[in-house]
């Protein structure tokens, strides 16, 4: 994903698309490992730069820290999570409606500059995940000296 300035029209129609390559194939194709009343979502981000790093929140309600995985590949970052819904069922209790279901969410992304995997760092705090991911350090590029 190429972060530009977008209009509200252009922003929708990108969203759109993201979808339908995240969730779009699947729900054409089925999923890979079809999990019974799991749907899948991609997650809504916002992405800040500063001078020194990149901030990213994204939305995932219902899921608890431990099951979610962050990677960090140059200037591609994936984050996967899946809620877990447990069932504090009754004997002689009986469903008589459900909306709430497994969910399960993943996004990747490429940002403009690479980021620095080990000083890279997330928070989750009530359904939003914060990353702050460092830019991959100019100096550490070699200078060649011309003779």
């Amino acid at each position: 994903m190429l972060l530009v300035p977008m209009s509200r029209e252009s922003r929708e129609l990108s969203r759109r698309l993201d979808r339908l390559f995240d969730d779009g194939f699947e729900s054409v194709f089925g999923a890979l490992a079809p999990t019974e009343g799991a749907t899948s979502r991609s997650p809504a981000l916002d992405v800040t730069e500063s001078e020194r790093d990149y901030s990213v929140k994204l939305d995932m309600p219902g899921v608890a820290k431990e099951d979610i995985k962050v990677m960090i590949d140059g200037r591609h970052v994936t984050v996967q999570a899946q809620s877990q819904h447990k069932e504090e069922k009754k004997e002689g209790d009986r469903v008589v409606w459900r909306e709430r279901s497994l969910t399960s969410y993943a996004r990747t992304f490429s940002l403009p500059l690479e980021v620095d995997q080990v000083e890279s760092g997330a928070k989750f705090e009530n359904g939003v995940l914060t990353l702050t991911l460092p830019k991959r350090n100019a100096a550490a590029r070699a200078q060649i000296k011309v003779a």
